[in-house]
């Protein structure tokens, strides 16, 4: 099985950590679209699995604190 080197460094971090040691971990995605990261939904799955089976998900729905600062000059003043 190949995929992206940067996945496989995650699911390799994810894996030896799991059950043994806390981990704290953030996406702007939601679960649905983690197969679009890993290209492969079975490792997606896998990975969603490992990481949610003792782990309190929070999830934010609401505006980017970055995004509230932004000014669309500053775009434009390249």
């Amino acid at each position: 099985m190949s995929f992206d080197q940067d996945a496989a460094n995650q699911v390799q971090l994810v894996s030896s950590r799991y059950e043994h040691a806390s981990i704290v971990m953030t996406s702007n995605l939601p679960f649905a679209r983690w197969n679009d990261v890993f290209g492969d939904l079975t490792i997606a799955s896998a990975m969603i699995d490992r990481v949610v089976h003792h782990a309190d998900v929070i999830s934010l729905k609401c505006n980017s604190h970055r995004r509230k600062q932004h000014h669309p000059a500053a775009i434009t003043a390249h």
